[in-house]
């Protein structure tokens, strides 16, 4: 079983057991996420440092093994697969991503750092929060609306992150259902998991409780 830093609120669950339960394409697809990462060809060495380093920040990846999200951020972009849409603020989502990189690291230079990717973990997570709210300004920053930068940042990496079976197993997710499907789905007077899903660990719902604890 492989989770993002080994954690996970279904222990023991690993998603690709069900493989043999998905037809062949779905099933090569799957697999090929795990063992051919894609190698980078839109970001540069130096731009590909920095925002693994934001991505591992904003997804909470501070350990290993880690969803190669860069990766596949990086193969989106280089094959032109965008939002379909742009706001009349923000430049081509590929600029973007770029204008992303620079501005990290000018903030980093103002606090003595080279890069985003060598500055201390404190203040890397102040950025962060900073960039969150729109709050950064200035520099490459005046070439879009940052608020807006870091919506399209969390779009394109969470959908690469929980495209991932990695991430799969973290949440208990079980898979393709088809061809399978779902036998007890809808049906009031049936279990409301399919005999085949995870069983969640403990019941603590982590949205409520890190609101309780003033963690958000």
């Amino acid at each position: 079983m492989t989770t993002p830093q080994g954690q996970g609120r279904y222990p023991g669950w690993d998603v690709l057991e069900q493989q043999d339960h998905w037809d062949e394409l779905t099933r090569d697809l799957v697999l090929d996420r795990v063992d051919n990462v894609p190698a980078l060809e839109f970001f540069t060495e130096e731009e590909a440092a920095t925002l693994t380093a934001l991505l591992d920040v904003l997804l909470a990846q501070d350990g290993e093994p880690r969803v190669p999200v860069l990766a596949y951020v990086d193969q989106r972009l280089a094959q032109g697969k965008l939002d379909g849409y742009q706001y009349f603020d923000m430049p081509d989502d590929r600029d973007t991503w770029r204008i992303v990189a620079r501005g990290m690291d000018e903030e980093a230079r103002k606090r003595g750092a080279r890069t985003f990717a060598v500055l201390p973990e404190r203040h890397q997570a102040e950025l962060c929060h900073l960039f969150s709210r729109g709050c950064l300004g200035g520099g490459s920053w005046s070439r879009l609306n940052v608020k807006r930068a870091f919506q399209l940042v969390m779009r394109h990496s969470s959908a690469a992150f929980y495209a991932h079976p990695w991430a799969w197993s973290e949440i208990g997710f079980g898979g393709p259902a088809y061809p399978r499907g779902y036998a007890v789905f809808g049906s009031a007077h049936l279990s409301d998991n399919e005999p085949w899903e995870a069983e969640e660990a403990f019941e603590i719902d982590p949205v409520k409780d890190t609101k309780e604890r003033g963690l958000d």
